[in-house]
């Protein structure tokens, strides 16, 4: 079973509200996911494959067994695509970002 195509043409980056793309995620980053997500499914594994990527945030929203999970502190960084350790330096951080998550956003 796989997300139904009409809900990925509406659904957009609950951060930007940008446009979102079906991408598949690396191996390391699903077996994270499915542990993070495993006591959120009793009896059975969670099914991670694939994500959805918004480009302009540079997030990546987990879709975990055929259910996208749209929260912007579930998101994981799009550097997991390439392997490249996501910089913590303050002058990287969109102000829009560090205002929101010091809200509680």
């Amino acid at each position: 079973m796989a997300v139904d195509e009409q809900l990925l043409e509406i659904l957009i980056c609950p951060h930007c509200q940008g446009e979102l793309t079906l991408i598949e995620l690396p191996a390391a980053s699903r077996l994270r996911l499915v542990e993070k997500y495993r006591e959120h499914f009793q009896g059975e594994d969670p099914v991670v494959e694939q994500g959805l990527h918004c480009a302009a945030s540079n997030l990546i929203y987990p879709i975990v067994s055929d259910i996208p999970i749209m929260l912007v502190d579930d998101a994981l960084p799009d550097s997991v695509l390439t392997g490249r350790v996501p910089t913590t330096d303050a002058s990287t951080v969109d102000d829009s970002t560090a205002t929101d998550r010091a809200r509680g956003s």
